[in-house]
């Protein structure tokens, strides 16, 4: 018996080249699909090396003093901009924003108080959104305490502003307390978290996502607050008390930069030297 094997199919050059393209656009698209689920956000089109418009870093320095002589103005007690789609599954309420005042009280009492505070709630159903709920009623039981405080003379007020931008909830707290004789003290408090891959975001992640450069922010960072401390080492010399800042303290590396807050063309990283002893002063970085 005659047995005839069956020819062995062969491929051209120009067919390989073909398959193994697939094959490799393939894998490259799962690993970033993996990439982007699981550790990061990526810009597609910077990716594939489409230009986009830059958001960040081109500010006149007069538009930096200007926005800086405007950050009083920026609380507004609400959320700005919630322009994603999607966020209903993710809300405790759905009717509600993803961010809204819960507790709003105004007040005074002769001698003893005069509080005005609106403090927010992240209304958003996940863990760690839990635990910024629970710190943020810090601010609650502040005005609780102080509403059944007599003769302290304290002045207390707790303002907000939120937005959502790509992807990301961010959210600044201001507090001002005055305590009888003790110094004024302001405390800010942000929360910023990406909500496409539910997990808090660093001021790092953020300067990648947004294409800023880390080293040229952390010059930026050191210049200002070297800047700051020659013109308060000027008063000094005038007779005022004034605030010291340590240049050398690991507070002002990007990594430890834990208060920040964004918009869509602006990025404030903010020192607040009141959320560890009590003094009003506090450094804004504005990109």
């Amino acid at each position: 018996m005659k047995v005839v094997l069956p020819e062995e199919k062969t491929f051209s050059k120009k067919q390989l080249a073909v398959y193994i393209t697939i094959i490799l656009v393939c894998i490259l698209s799962v690993i970033i699909a993996f990439y982007v689920q699981f550790y990061a956000r990526i810009d597609l089109k910077r990716l594939v090396g489409i230009k986009t418009e830059t958001r960040f870093g081109t500010k006149t320095q007069e538009e930096i003093v200007e926005i800086k002589e405007g950050f009083d103005q920026i609380f507004t007690n609400g959320i700005e901009v919630e322009t994603e789609q999607g966020l209903d599954n993710k809300k405790k309420e759905s009717t509600k924003p993803v961010v809204y005042t819960k507790t709003e009280k105004k007040e005074s009492k002769l001698n003893s108080y005069d509080i005005e505070v609106h403090i927010p709630y992240i209304n958003i159903d996940n863990k760690i959104i839990e635990q910024y709920n629970k710190e943020i009623e810090d601010f609650t039981n502040k005005t609780n305490s102080i509403l059944e405080s007599k003769n302290q003379n304290t002045v207390y007020t707790v303002e907000y502003v939120a937005n959502v931008q790509n992807g990301i909830l961010s959210l600044m707290i201001r507090s001002n307390l005055k305590e009888g004789a003790s110094a004024q003290r302001i405390i800010i408090q942000t929360y910023n978290y990406d909500l496409r891959n539910n997990k808090e975001i660093t001021l790092e992640e953020v300067l990648r996502i947004e294409n800023i450069e880390k080293d040229q922010m952390q010059a930026k960072i050191k210049e200002e607050i070297s800047l700051e401390q020659k013109q308060v080492e000027d008063l000094k010399s005038l007779g005022y008390n004034i605030y010291n800042r340590d240049l050398k303290s690991n507070q002002y590396q990007i990594e430890n930069s834990k208060e920040f807050y964004l918009t869509s063309d602006t990025l404030y990283v903010v020192y607040a030297y009141g959320n560890e002893t009590f003094t009003s002063e506090m450094d804004l970085i504005v990109i």
